[in-house]
């Protein structure tokens, strides 16, 4: 039998798409994905510290996972526990301090040493290092590498595997934008774009693979560049002329980095979809300041209104944080504004989050933990009811959607509309990946419900919903 590796993993798509990866580094070793942590021979955290809830969560798991774990090597077996990562980068010695039966660490920029680190392991395990208890408890390995390495990742790791209709493609990691609350450029490294034509390549394999969706990865993904100056925006144009991709996406941009060709790109490039995940993070320009965010709330929206006269039917989602040092009603009431403004039909919004070692962690000002709940509440109220705004106003549209999971519900298969909200629909299991146009008939908080339309989808998702 194959050997079993699990995985789960918090946090962001980058955090996902590592994932993958890292099952694609393990597969030639004979390991198998399993979603059972109890029978692992490797169990793995990948996990995020964005927030300190993230990151508590991780020990939180780690707690219980080492209870199975100890089960599993009472019966005879053995199993290595890893935690990869930004936790894993930023508090390596620190959580095996409070995690000490953990085995291996790894940072995110060196998940490609997986398999070497494994057989470390092994080789030490044999040798008689840490050596089990009658409970099944033993001490973990310690072994950590959290290095950044010389030469970036993508230069280790093997062709992805398949991925299947809906594929992501990371094309950029690392920021150097260093907003004040971000640990990004701590976890992740300075900014790397990876060259034009290994992006190709391998978009051109994902689509070779069954992918007509694809969404292309990166902490500051609009900021990519080759070494020759070709920009985003160009990037998008090569990739939309490649036979078979029906629909392409990006994710997370900066308003700092949308420039003249990238606007006119989503005006020019229908398989580019009219839905952009654009960040703003407040409305006031006094916080925005003091995040370092290097953009103002009018820029925000003027790049929004630029947009939507690019590509009419082009909507945008969008990320805040309440409660920053300093930010006060006033403030809050500007990022309300914004809201509004740009129409966001979609959002991420958290209370901020004092991160160690990032500039605004020690910022005079701190917002009381009561009034920071208190605004989220009335953010993601506000959020929540343009949400189910925009869903009502979806039905009745046609909208082309890619089938790519089962349902809760006998026959119920479940996709995306061009805006990224769930579909339902009813149909045989045996459409699944394929793209439909589904015309909705039923509009829910957070999905809609609809029914596939024979006719072949429309390429544009704005002229299908006219």
């Amino acid at each position: 039998m194959a050997k079993q590796l699990f995985i789960k993993t918090f946090g962001c798509q980058m955090n996902v798409h590592d994932s993958a990866r890292m099952a694609d580094v393990m597969a030639p070793l004979g390991y198998a994905l399993t979603e059972d942590a109890g029978a692992a021979d490797i169990v793995l955290l990948n996990t995020c510290h964005i927030r300190e809830k993230a990151a508590e969560k991780v020990y939180s798991e780690l707690g219980r996972l080492r209870r199975r774990i100890e089960a599993r090597r009472r019966a005879g077996g053995e199993t290595l526990l890893a935690v990869a990562g930004c936790v894993a980068q930023a508090e390596g010695p620190e959580l095996l301090a409070r995690a000490p039966f953990v085995d291996l660490v790894l940072g995110p920029l060196t998940l490609f040493r997986l398999p070497e680190f494994v057989a470390q392991a092994h080789r030490a395990l044999a040798a008689g290092a840490c050596p089990v208890a009658a409970d099944g408890g033993r001490k973990g390995l310690g072994l950590i590498d959290t290095d950044f390495p010389a030469e970036p990742k993508f230069d280790h790791l093997p062709a992805p595997g398949v991925q299947g209709p809906s594929a992501f493609l990371s094309i950029q990691e690392g920021c150097d934008r260093f907003c004040t609350f971000c640990v990004v450029p701590y976890t992740r490294g300075a900014e790397y774009c990876r060259p034009a034509a290994d992006i190709i390549a391998e978009a051109e394999a994902l689509i070779a693979g069954g992918a007509v969706e694809i969404t292309l990865l990166g902490q500051n993904v609009n900021g990519w560049r080759d070494a020759d100056g070709t920009r985003f925006g160009d990037l998008l144009r090569r990739l939309a002329g490649l036979p078979g991709l029906k629909a392409l996406r990006y994710t997370t941009s900066h308003p700092r980095e949308v420039d003249d060709a990238l606007i006119a790109a989503h005006g020019e490039l229908q398989v580019l979809v009219p839905f952009l995940h654009l960040p703003v993070q407040s409305g006031s320009d006094r916080i925005l300041k003091a995040m370092n965010r290097g953009h103002t709330a009018a820029h925000y929206l003027d790049l929004v209104a630029r947009l939507k006269a690019a590509r009419p039917g082009l909507m945008v989602s969008s990320d805040f944080i309440v409660g920053f040092p300093g930010e006060s009603e006033a403030d809050f009431a500007a990022t309300l504004e914004v809201v509004e403004r740009a129409d966001v039909i979609q959002a991420f919004a958290f209370k901020y989050s004092p991160r160690p070692g990032t500039p605004a962690a020690s910022l005079p000002d701190q917002v009381p933990e009561a009034v920071k709940e208190e605004r989220l509440a009335r953010l993601m109220a506000r959020l929540d009811a343009r949400q189910m705004a925009f869903n009502q106003a979806s039905v009745g549209r046609r909208f082309p959607v890619l089938l790519d999971r089962p349902g809760r519900r006998p026959g119920q298969l479940v996709g995306r509309s061009p805006y990224m909200q769930p579909v339902h629909v009813m149909t045989e299991t045996a459409r699944l990946g394929e793209l439909v146009e589904v015309e909705i008939e039923a509009a829910h908080p957070h999905s809609l419900a609809g029914v596939i339309l024979e006719a072949p989808p429309r390429q544009d998702p704005e002229r299908a919903c006219a």
